[in-house]
């Protein structure tokens, strides 16, 4: 298997996208930090994205969404967390929340915690699968360890044999990946697990505003 190549700018990729992820295919995606692979948030798929990435179980996999109704749906967003997706979402932030108990998605999203890492990007095309198809699971286009592709050639030289599709977008608008901030373990706080694409200095400003 090879990956097929398809433009973001063709209204039938989109279409052949959903396809794939409704078969439990992982296919690669653009958005504005770094190229993309997703699967829909089932155990099976899940397993076969980690599979694919090469990755550890223990780490997670974040999901991306459309909006922050999404997010309250799975996920018990704190004050804290709410004013930091008040102020970076749509953006290069990914918030570890609480899942909520009845939430039915696999425990290898959080790595076996009772959290979930969720990102709203801005990006049309990762949204736009959001909105049809609910969040998507998803990790950095690249084998785990290596450096992450920022470019649809990128993805294909690296993962081709590993994908059903490609959504080529061009080169990435951002090219560092997200900042993640932990509001699950404080609920009262935020803890920046990993400094990226939005500075750390401005997670802090915005965390600590009364």
């Amino acid at each position: 298997m090879t990956a097929r190549l398809l433009s973001a700018a063709d209204p039938a990729t989109l279409d052949a996208a959903v396809a794939a992820l409704r078969a439990g295919e992982v296919i690669a995606l653009p958005t504005e930090t770094v190229y993309g692979v997703a699967v829909l948030p089932t155990q099976a798929a899940v397993e076969r994205l980690i599979e694919t990435k090469r990755r550890s179980t223990e780490k997670g996999i974040q999901l991306l969404i459309d909006s922050t109704d999404q997010a309250r749906a799975i996920a018990r967003l704190s004050p804290v967390a709410e004013r930091l997706a008040n102020a970076f979402w749509p953006g290069g932030l990914t918030l570890v929340l609480a899942r909520r108990e009845a939430t039915d998605l696999p425990d290898l999203l959080g790595g076996g915690r009772p959290t979930l890492g969720l990102r709203l990007p801005d990006h049309d095309v990762p949204r736009a699968l959001a909105r049809r198809l609910g969040p998507l699971a998803a990790s950095s286009a690249n084998l785990s360890g290596l450096p992450a592709a920022l470019s649809a050639a990128a993805v294909f030289d690296a993962m081709a044999d590993e994908l059903t599709l490609i959504v080529d977008d061009g080169p990435v608008r951002g090219g560092v990946a997200s900042t993640v901030v932990d509001c699950a373990s404080d609920p009262l706080g935020a803890r920046i697990l990993r400094e990226g694409a939005i500075p750390a200095s401005d997670i802090t400003r915005v965390a600590s505003e009364d």
